[in-house]
């Protein structure tokens, strides 16, 4: 599955939002320094979908606020 995600970093608190369009804006407490950010939110995208850290690659948008994820969710 793959998720078009808008990234909020710096935030003062961690939630996920889902869009109408399907995609979802992220708040991240952490900054966007060193991969930090990137860090956090695939730890709370597989909390949210309960999967494996190791299963959600960020496809596009690795420095970029705009990223495309994919979710490897065995049914």
């Amino acid at each position: 599955m793959q998720k078009k995600v808008k990234v909020k970093p710096n935030s003062k608190q961690q939630k996920i939002e889902e869009q109408p369009d399907a995609s979802l804006t992220v708040y991240l407490k952490s900054p966007p320094v060193h991969g930090k950010a990137n860090e956090e939110l695939i730890k709370l995208l597989a909390e949210k979908f309960d999967v494996a850290k190791s299963d959600i690659r960020i496809k596009s948008g690795l420095s970029s606020r705009q990223k495309l994820i994919e979710i490897d969710i065995d049914y």
